[in-house]
């Protein structure tokens, strides 16, 4: 049998042409280790901005609360951690979280923080890739409209219960979106089981009714918008939702996890007060970078989507949601992205759509590989992320505090309460639990520190035997010239005020005292 003569070039250099499957094998593997560098990225922007991480104001109350829960053998239903609002209802609704974030800090220290933080990113950037690529045909655009989806992101790499809802909203979507593609139902099984987690993990589940409540309406609203748009069938998806509804009752709070949602959504002066929960201010390039996803998507849905329903309300309800609160932005930015990957035409299109089972196992030992050797190599290490934590909050103070006890109630600023609840072990005036406080005690607390006209007029300080200040705020400064406190210790972070008159200063409620975890400063 004759074979075929080999090229000009085989011939000069001695080799043999590659088959087409030798090389669509190759291609995979390249494809393989960008898919796992990709969904890395993301987590080692996590391990390198590990202080962002480890001054988080909320991450103290939420360790105190796993160590309650662990040592109760139950749920509180009261707070425990704070002096102005004890015995105030309260519901540790993240409860699940807080056993997580407490599993992470006592496996690896602080560095456990940014472990947790950079695994789930990791995570939400997998599912984003996975959900763009079942659209989008194009290799090299499905990966950059992942990278832009999680750029917009960078300010919410820190250790809170949100990364679990950006997780589940992204898997919700991608559940949505492939059950429109297909026509088909049965994914829609894994929805109430996926919110039975949510509910116990994080309160904004109830963002992912509202995106589930719209596709249920899609099937209705087709009728009038006469497109010819595949979707899952108008009892499915209602079905689907009445399910989603129930399954967030089953949480240690019952169906009253649905008030404490409400109660949450419904104090509209935490959005003018607290930083992470304002406006976007458009001063970080993801800000704008978000923006223009947005008016793309946009731009789709007029152009290449012919306005669906599902997409168009959905960009619409997801917009309201994430643009008057910067750490909800990551609603609006997965439904553009979806929007983006399902109406863009590819420029250049695969013939093979699904990845063989051995590209998958690929990526994914690259992922881990990298994350564990940034895991590693990192020069983040305990003893440093130590000392980023001494610089921003008022570690040294409470050393002296726990050195020389004084008698009295505790004032404190609102970012340090979560923090001075984990190491202090002694009920706060205040901390990051902004609906337990309410509006007013904030907005009277932060003008007290701001050195407003009424701050000599604030029940919580004059009640108070303690004052813990940052070494800058307005009334540290008022507070060297009362001749009611005197400073007791002071450093460049914090200054400790003590009462000078301690006999009129009440004791702190030994039965509150007794209920917190003493806490530790050796960064484990």
């Amino acid at each position: 049998m004759e074979t075929a003569p080999l090229t000009d070039t085989a011939q000069e250099t001695g080799s043999v042409p590659l088959s087409q499957r030798d090389r669509n094998q190759i291609q995979w593997i390249i494809r393989a280790l960008l898919i796992g560098l990709l969904c890395a990225i993301p987590a080692m922007f996590c391990i390198q901005t590990a202080g962002i991480a480890v001054v988080d104001p909320d991450v103290g109350w939420q360790l105190s609360s796993g160590v309650w829960i662990l040592h109760h053998h139950a749920f509180p239903h009261v707070d425990p951690f704070s002096r102005t609002a004890a015995g105030a209802p309260w519901q540790a609704y993240s409860w699940l979280f807080d056993l997580i974030l407490l599993g992470a800090w006592h496996w690896l220290g602080l560095k456990g923080f940014i472990v947790l933080a950079g695994v789930l990113m990791a995570l939400i950037t997998a599912v984003l890739y996975t959900m763009v690529t079942r659209w989008q045909r194009d290799f090299v655009l499905g990966c950059l409209l992942t990278l832009a989806a999680m750029f917009c992101l960078t300010r919410l790499c820190t250790p809170r219960p949100w990364l679990f809802s950006m997780l589940f909203f992204a898997i919700e979507l991608s559940i949505l979106m492939e059950t429109r593609r297909q026509g088909r139902s049965r994914l829609l099984l894994w929805l109430p089981v996926l919110f039975a987690l949510w509910a116990n993990i994080h309160i904004q589940f109830v963002d992912g009714l509202v995106i589930l409540g719209i596709a249920a309406l899609e099937p209705l609203l087709l009728r009038w918008w006469k497109l010819p748009i595949p979707c899952a069938s108008a009892r499915a998806l209602w079905l689907t939702f009445a399910g989603c509804i129930a399954a967030p009752c089953l949480n240690p709070y019952g169906p009253r996890i649905y008030e404490i949602a409400w109660k949450l959504a419904s104090q509209p002066g935490v959005l003018n007060t607290i930083g992470e929960e304002g406006a976007i201010t458009f001063r970080y390039p993801g800000d704008f970078m978000l923006l223009f996803l947005v008016l793309a998507a946009a731009g789709v849905l007029f152009r290449y989507r012919h306005l669906a329903p599902f997409e168009t309300l959905a960009l619409a309800a997801s917009a309201v949601l994430s643009f008057r609160s910067r750490r909800d932005v990551w609603i609006v930015d997965f439904v553009a992205i979806a929007i983006l990957a399902a109406g863009l035409p590819a420029v250049q299109s695969r013939k093979d759509r699904s990845a063989p089972r051995w590209a998958l196992a690929l990526g994914g030992v690259t992922l881990v590989v990298i994350l564990v050797l940034s895991t590693i190599l990192t020069p983040q290490t305990n003893p440093n992320l130590q000392k980023r934590l001494d610089a921003k909050m008022p570690v040294q103070a409470v050393q002296f505090l726990r050195q020389h006890p004084e008698p009295g109630p505790l004032f404190n600023p609102y970012d340090w309460g979560g923090f001075l609840i984990w190491q202090l072990g002694e009920p706060v005036s205040i901390d990051g639990r902004a609906a337990l406080y309410g509006d007013a005690r904030i907005a009277r607390s932060i003008a007290t520190w701001d050195g407003g006209p009424a701050w000599a007029q604030d029940p919580d300080l004059l009640s108070s035997g303690v004052v813990i200040a940052p070494h800058a705020a307005a009334l540290t400064q008022l507070l060297r010239t009362d001749p009611h406190f005197a400073v007791a210790w002071e450093d460049p972070v914090a200054t400790v005020f003590v009462a000078r008159d301690r006999k009129s200063v009440p004791d702190q409620n030994p039965a509150l005292a007794r209920a917190l975890p003493s806490g530790r400063g050796d960064g484990r």
